[in-house]
């Protein structure tokens, strides 16, 4: 089997990330969050619009673009189709659950996960096609591709749907761990082939869309520790696929860049986040779980540079854009990061909440969705 030439480029007790948080930047004085400095921005970044959807509860909702429209849930059940150019809704509706996940889309259906499994599918003009329900509580958003609407259960087990009608294909059941985060780890299409998802105890696996079996399953890293909260060491975040290489990072281990068409371990270093990692042609990108910003060449996983500057303000999931890696914070802003050393080059302001999804680009707009459910529009020139 051969992946790498169908494989497509991207442009992604139980305790919550936000818990981990709370409990570090109260009861920790090393976790205080570093206080932002002056810089001189050489990024021109303008806000062109502002629109709502909902806020996201004891969730996390991330966006997703496709074309110049942005998709986006809240945990009160609303979605939205944006469009990215004016920032006007396409379609809006509202479910009749509250959700714990969303938004998957492939630009003609659109997914959402409700708090207890529910699946809803939403067909082109934004109304309720199908409606399933997976064997727990989703907190990852859907995937939307190939014929398939893909969910994920917090345990691990991901499950396959009929795009059109909502039969259940197959299901894939991870090994279960005795403790892992609540946090959304999300799933990448690798073309029309494969699913790649990461799992609570470290393993890293591409799934078979077609019989819901592994193609190859691998360790992004091992546990560690004495005690069961030692030896957490979940995979986090969504797998950052670019050509057949494929980049993963996990809590308290390690991150990795591995042969998207065997597994085989291309580099790895000594790294921790609750959010995740991004990747282009140049460099892998991710914040640690103090929320030190890293960079790593992506060819051989040297580190390039490291931005303490933003410590324990809770980056969110990088996203690079051209030459800047961009990432949001606790407080509502994001932040524009030279992809060459790692220094400020501009920084906005959304609406003071955290921003723990990562920004997408929709046509030439980037689009940010904070904690509170706004879901800002920036250009930059």
């Amino acid at each position: 089997m051969n992946l790498l030439k169908r494989f497509a480029v991207p442009v992604a007790c139980a305790m919550t990330v936000l818990a981990l948080a709370a409990c570090s930047s109260t009861k920790d004085p090393r976790r205080v969050p570093t206080p932002l400095t002056e810089f001189k921005s050489v990024l021109d970044v303008q806000q062109t619009w502002k629109a709502s959807v909902g806020k996201a509860g004891r969730y996390l909702f991330s966006p997703v673009a496709i074309g110049d429209a942005v998709y986006a849930a809240g945990a009160n059940g609303s979605v939205v189709k944006i469009d990215a150019k004016t920032g006007k809704d396409i379609w809006r509706t509202k479910v009749d659950s509250n959700l714990s996940a969303g938004v998957g889309s492939d630009g003609t259906l659109t997914a959402v996960g409700a708090l207890k499994g529910g699946v809803y599918v939403l067909g082109p003009d934004g109304k309720l096609l199908w409606k399933a329900t997976a064997p727990g509580e989703i907190i990852s958003p859907p995937l939307v591709g190939n014929g398939l609407v893909v969910v994920r259960t917090v345990d691990g087990q991901i499950s396959a749907f009929n795009a059109q009608t909502g039969e259940q294909r197959w299901v894939y059941r991870n090994r279960p761990v005795p403790l892992n985060l609540r946090v959304s780890s999300g799933m990448t299409f690798a073309g029309d082939v494969a699913v790649l998802a990461g799992f609570p105890g470290g393993t890293f696996a591409a799934i078979n869309l077609q019989a819901g079996d592994a193609y190859w399953q691998t360790p992004v890293s091992y546990p560690k520790g004495v005690t069961e909260v030692e030896r957490i060491n979940d995979v986090t975040g969504p797998p950052a696929l670019l050509g057949a290489q494929v980049c993963a990072v996990t809590f308290q281990g390690q991150l990795g860049c591995f042969d998207a068409n065997s597994g085989r371990v291309l580099w790895e270093k000594a790294f921790s986040s609750t959010s995740g990692v991004a990747q282009n042609e140049r460099i892998v990108a991710a914040g640690d779980d103090w929320a030190i910003v890293s960079a790593f060449d992506a060819a051989t996983g040297k580190q390039l540079w490291r931005n303490e500057k933003l410590k324990s303000r809770d980056v969110s999931i990088p996203f690079l854009l051209g030459p800047a890696v961009v990432v949001g914070d606790y407080q509502g802003y994001v932040h524009f990061l030279s992809g060459d050393d790692g220094t400020f080059v501009a920084r906005v302001k959304t609406d003071g909440s955290a921003i723990t999804a990562a920004p997408v680009l929709a046509g030439d707009t980037l689009v940010v969705q904070t904690h509170n459910g706004d879901l800002f529009g920036f250009r930059p020139r």
